[in-house]
């Protein structure tokens, strides 16, 4: 009355198949997506720095427009290129945030981790 055992399935941890094998992993394409994730994430640091110094130079220059009137347009000026400045730096810390996932991605497939999709 012995029953055959059927391998047990979880969410995670799935039995290897007949004739499936284990992927080498490439060490140096893990090393090359770890270096590139962190130079994504050292740009994103930099420019997110960069938006709060451009932020705090277009408040400046708004309060300098009020307490100069004889070079308020000036002041304005400047405050709008530093507004749109500020925007730009933020857009790149958004773009470089995306690119450190990408790369992340990249490297947890050269580890020859799978991705399941579970919803």
């Amino acid at each position: 009355m012995a029953e055959e055992e059927k391998p047990r399935h979880h969410l995670f941890h799935h039995e290897k198949r007949e004739g499936e094998e284990d992927k080498p992993i490439d060490y140096e394409a893990v090393h090359k997506y770890e270096k590139e994730e962190k130079h994504h994430k050292h740009l994103g640091r930099l420019d997110e720095v960069g938006a709060a110094a451009a932020g705090a130079f277009a408040l400046h220059e708004k309060k300098e427009a009020k307490e100069d009137p004889e070079h308020a347009h000036r002041h304005k000026m400047e405050e709008r290129i530093a507004e749109a400045v500020a925007v730009g730096a933020g857009g790149m810390a958004f773009h470089e945030h995306h690119e450190k996932k990408e790369a992340k991605k990249e490297e947890e497939e050269a580890e020859g981790k799978k991705h399941h999709h579970l919803f």
